[in-house]
Order: C-alpha cells, then structure tokens, then sequence
C-alpha cells in the first residue's frame, strides 16, 4: 500500500529511541498516522513541528497497518511567529483540536481547506482579527462533524434581529427581549459572528467560551478529554486583553 499526499501537521510524539508517530491532516486521506523513522533526530523534527505545511508518502504492507512516512517540508508557518505566543497558541490549539475530534482516515477535505484558511489568515490578518477567524474557524469544526450551531434567527421569537444570545441546551441563537431574563443561563452571541462590526478582545473571549462549551460537552467530555492547554492559554489572553482599559 502506497499514497502521496499534502498535509498539516498535527502532533508528534516520540515513538521508541529515535523514531515518531506522526498524524497529519491531508488533503485526500484525512488525519492519518503513521511512523517516521529517525523523527526525533535533529534532521526531522524541524519538519514535524504543529502546523507544517508537507508533503507526505505513506507506505504500509496491508491498508490496517500504521505504516511509515516519508516527510518532505514544504512550509513551516509557525517559524514566523516565535515571538508571537497568541498565535502559536491559535496555531497549537487548532492544530490539538483537529487531532483530537477528526476521524481517522476518513476524507474531510473541507476541514483540511478551513485549516489551510485559518493558516492564511493568520499571516494576513492584525490581532485580534486573526483570533476571531480562530473563533470562526471552531464553529466551522463544529458545523462539519454535525454539531453546528444555529444562529440565523431567534429561537424563541424566529426574528433575525438583535440576536444576543445562544441557548446551551439547542445551540439556536436567542434574540436580547426574549433572552435578558435568562441572560444568566444563557451563552453570549458576539457581534462579529452576526456580521455586525469588528471583533474586539472582550468579544473574541466571549467567542471562545461560545464555542470551548460546545466543543466540550458534545465532541471532548464524551471521550473523557478537555479543551487543550493552548486554547486554554488563548483565552486568558483574550480576556487580559479585554480588561485593559
């Protein structure tokens, strides 16, 4: 058995004295894993570092197997923004996330074009645009493993105006008259993700909690896992961030 394909790196751990199990999300075969010898040599760990655009042949002798990698750099994004820990932590986390939710071996080229997508934006966008593209890029996650969000008009009123709110319970969005006396109870809807003006620190934050809680409860707390520690980390910098005067 033999494929080439393009991916994103996902993880590597270290797998034995010298080699590495590696699981990239490609292009045509969706995350796969497999086994690089020599991965944790000086050579090739720069190229299995999260977030690396590569180039990839797997080869196994029956389709079951892990099989091994051949890796081919292409890129490394993240080279770029050492000195930028909100976007290493974006970088990680979805990267972390992909890893933990997506099927293996099962083809998801939309999510491998969103990722890619979210890459770009990255490079091209200013703080905090490029964390509300993060934000967007989750609900996107969501809406492709079959748990998106609705958040086109009220639930209780079925008006698309003044949404403010997402109920926890239908993940339907909830407009401000009908929502304030359940305010508490209730999940808030940032304008950015409604289309309604630029994205601030205080809305981005308001975002991850959005989308951190629907991740948790239906892709993460069923297998027994936690949102990553860089997702973690993102959020307290979007909440420092949103308490600076």
């Amino acid at each position: 058995m033999e494929w080439s394909d393009e991916g994103i790196v996902l993880s590597a751990r270290r797998h034995g004295e010298t080699a590495a199990i590696l699981s990239v999300l490609t292009e045509a075969h969706g995350r796969h894993a497999g086994l690089v010898r020599g991965g944790t040599g000086r050579r090739q760990r720069s190229a299995l570092q999260q977030g690396n655009l590569v180039a990839v042949t797997w080869r196994a002798r029956l389709e079951d197997h892990l099989g091994s990698y051949a890796v081919e750099l292409q890129r490394s994004p993240g080279a770029f923004w050492l000195d930028d820990p909100g976007r290493l932590a974006v970088l990680a986390s979805a990267c972390a996330l992909a890893d933990m939710t997506l099927p293996e071996r099962e083809p998801c080229d939309t999510v491998y074009l969103g990722l890619t997508r979210l890459l770009e934006a990255l490079e091209a966008l200013e703080e905090p645009f490029w964390a509300a593209a993060y934000v967007e890029w989750e609900l996107y996650l969501l809406g492709e493993l079959g748990f998106g969000l609705d958040l086109s008009e009220c639930a209780a009123t079925g008006r698309n105006d003044g949404l403010a709110y997402v109920s926890p319970k239908s993940g339907r969005a909830v407009c401000l008259s009908a929502g304030e006396p359940y305010r508490d109870k209730l999940l808030p809807l940032p304008g950015f993700l409604r289309g309604e003006g630029a994205p601030k620190p205080a809305d981005v934050a308001d975002g991850l909690k959005l989308t951190g809680y629907f991740l948790d409860r239906h892709l993460l707390a069923p297998h027994r896992r936690r949102l990553p520690d860089p997702r973690d980390r993102l959020m307290t910098q979007m909440r420092r961030a949103a308490e600076r005067p």
